[in-house]
């Protein structure tokens, strides 16, 4: 078990009983300390049962995490950056943190219909009836 909160912004603060941190055998190089210490963490939140999130932002973390996120809801992300279990530790709730900053994001504002300049529209006009000329001029030749 995590044992402090997770400080996400100044609305969202995620209570140390939610995240379960997990210590596994990390691969890639560091030598004997691989085979012997458990380096990697394993970070799990259960998203859907959070109660320190909303329903958008639920959707959206789930969204955003893609195959990280089990059937059940429940995202794993998973560090072994570093050699050490404690910035593995860190590496891992930033992550977690940067996840949920970003499906926290307020929306896009609603694209705005605009009209054409006159302008605009004369050029593609002009544009236009240039082409129909090139393409009659590619026909074959009328007999007089």
């Amino acid at each position: 078990m995590a044992s402090d909160a997770l400080y996400i912004n100044d609305r969202i603060t995620i209570a140390g009983w939610e995240l379960t941190e997990q210590f596994v055998l990390a691969g890639g190089p560091g030598g004997q300390n691989v085979n012997k210490v458990a380096t990697a963490v394993q970070l799990f939140f259960n998203v859907p049962n959070s109660p320190s999130l909303n329903d958008r932002v639920k959707a959206n973390t789930v969204r955003l995490a893609g195959r990280r996120v089990s059937k059940d809801g429940v995202l794993m992300i998973e560090a072994s950056r570093f050699r050490s279990q404690d910035r593995n530790r860190e590496d891992a709730r930033e992550r977690l943190k940067e996840l949920i900053l970003e499906a926290a994001a307020p929306p896009p504002p609603p694209r705005k219909k605009t009209k054409p300049t006159k302008g605009s529209i004369e050029r593609r006009l002009k544009e236009k009836s240039g082409r129909s000329e090139v393409k009659k001029m590619r026909g074959k030749p009328g007999g007089d």
